[in-house]
């Protein structure tokens, strides 16, 4: 059967192809993750606590382009664990500011060798490559949704 709308073929979008490699990328990480006990959202939730030490739930939705429904369970059951302490701002109390322990902190020892192990998925990218790539993707990220 022939297909009469070139638009619908899957090999004339652009979404499969990031979609399938995000996948395989994200799915690398899962080795070293799991005996962690950590999922890749949980991972780079930490990243920027890490980096950060604190920060509003809000804050790290932006960051993370995560929603709130997503964030909210994962901070919950991070703070079950002792990883984060949540609470409201005083000043506000519409904002919720997460803040990383000393628990948490710890975990940083385990995962600081993650992207070197995991950088084989991209291991067939020049670096210059890998650049320009990582320069594209971050145009789509932060294109304005007005735009659209």
């Amino acid at each position: 059967m022939s297909q009469p709308y070139e638009q619908l073929k899957l090999e004339n979008q652009l979404c499969f192809p990031l979609y399938a490699c995000a996948r395989k990328i994200v799915n690398s990480y899962t080795p070293y993750l799991k005996p962690l006990g950590l999922t890749y959202t949980q991972y780079i939730v930490l990243m920027v606590l890490w980096e950060k030490e604190k920060v509003s739930v809000g804050e790290l939705g932006k960051i993370l382009h995560l929603d709130a429904g997503t964030l909210t369970p994962l901070l919950k059951n991070f703070e079950k664990n002792g990883y984060v302490t949540r609470q409201r701002l005083k000043e506000d109390e519409r904002v919720t500011q997460i803040c990383i322990t000393s628990k948490g902190d710890e975990l940083k020892e385990a995962c600081k060798s993650i992207p070197l192990k995991v950088a084989s998925a991209s291991a067939s990218l020049k670096k210059e490559e890998a650049e320009e790539l990582y320069r594209l993707l971050y145009n789509i990220i932060e294109q304005d949704s007005s735009d659209r």
